[in-house]
């Protein structure tokens, strides 16, 4: 899919493109590019990377200049075609004529960069600010995700350390995917900011003669650091995750190690009344109280005794 965009007297919008091509587009979006968009945009002298180009990780592979293009890839969590949550590099081509973007999946801010901009009416946009109002909107939601961590992250850590909860075994079975999940999570916001924050040093070095350099500049700095202060954010998170986890492993084998030793203890609350009908059952021809009447009742009153001393022992002692 091509989204092109346009600067117009309300601000930047979206339009069809006509058959001529998009030359008077201002940014262009790609998603999931067709052949023949990719045409149509290599027909302006941009190369598009491929997928797999952009999966590179190599430093190199990522930020770079070609013709008078800077190529800036990093990586963005959204959503796939299939409707799977991941994260997948997104590729920004800064020309001094337009921005184009090239991505496989659906980072929100694109979208609701567009629709902002489109209510923008601060006069016309050019290729380098809405490059920056995209990584803007980029470091919003990712510290929108990074609250939305910490906030399910207190629920969790409150159902972790409530004592007397009913099914507790289950509820730290299931805090501990949960965290698990939180986890995983702050990895993917890490790598993003991780990338970005590279991105936006590139940005830094760019030559003070370039036409775009100066506007550019300036504002990747303003978002340097906020992603710094991003990053201190999602380490404290981390921690936050790894201190939850430890707790809950801790409670997990607390629980086990209490279910057996109640085990244990029963097992060792009846061994003395099967000792007694073990001696009882041997086929020896003498045996105390064998052939009487009062035998079988003064074993079972000798087995209901030993389990009885065995219970208030273990009772006294805290095992049952």
């Amino acid at each position: 899919m091509l989204l092109a965009h346009r600067n117009t007297e309300g601000g930047l919008r979206r339009f069809e493109p006509p058959e001529g091509g998009v030359t008077d587009a201002v940014w262009i979006d790609l998603l999931d590019p067709q052949p023949e968009e990719v045409a149509q945009v290599e027909a302006l002298g941009i190369a598009v990377p491929r997928l797999a180009d952009m999966e590179e990780i190599q430093i190199s592979s990522r930020l770079y200049r070609e013709g008078n293009a800077d190529y800036i890839t990093v990586v963005l969590p959204g959503v796939s075609p299939e409707g799977r949550r991941l994260s997948r590099p997104v590729c920004f081509i800064l020309s001094p004529e337009r921005l184009v973007t090239v991505r496989y999946h659906a980072p929100e801010p694109f979208d609701r960069y567009a629709a902002s901009a489109a209510r923008d009416s601060e006069g016309p946009q050019t290729p380098s600010r809405v490059a920056m109002g995209l990584v803007e909107g980029i470091v919003g939601q990712l510290a929108d995700t990074l609250e939305d961590i910490g906030s399910k992250l207190d629920a969790t850590s409150l159902e972790v350390f409530e004592v007397g909860k009913q099914h507790r075994s289950e509820m730290l079975q299931q805090s501990l995917v949960s965290t698990g999940y939180l986890g995983e999570r702050i990895g993917r916001v890490r790598l993003s900011l991780l990338t970005l924050e590279r991105a936006l040093n590139y940005i830094d070095e760019f030559p003070i003669e370039k036409e775009t350099s100066r506007e550019a500049k300036r504002l990747a700095r303003g978002q340097s650091r906020d992603i710094a202060a991003l990053e201190v954010h999602a380490d404290f998170l981390s921690q936050r995750v790894s201190f939850v986890t430890d707790a809950t492993l801790g409670l997990i084998d607390l629980e086990q190690n209490k279910a057996v030793s109640v085990l244990s203890a029963l097992v060792a609350l009846f061994a003395p009344a099967t000792l007694i009908a073990s001696i009882y059952g041997m086929n020896f021809r003498w045996m105390p109280g064998l052939h009487s009447d009062w035998g079988v009742i003064g074993a079972v009153a000798l087995m209901i005794v030993s389990a009885a001393a065995g219970y208030l022992y273990f009772k006294r002692r805290g095992w049952l």
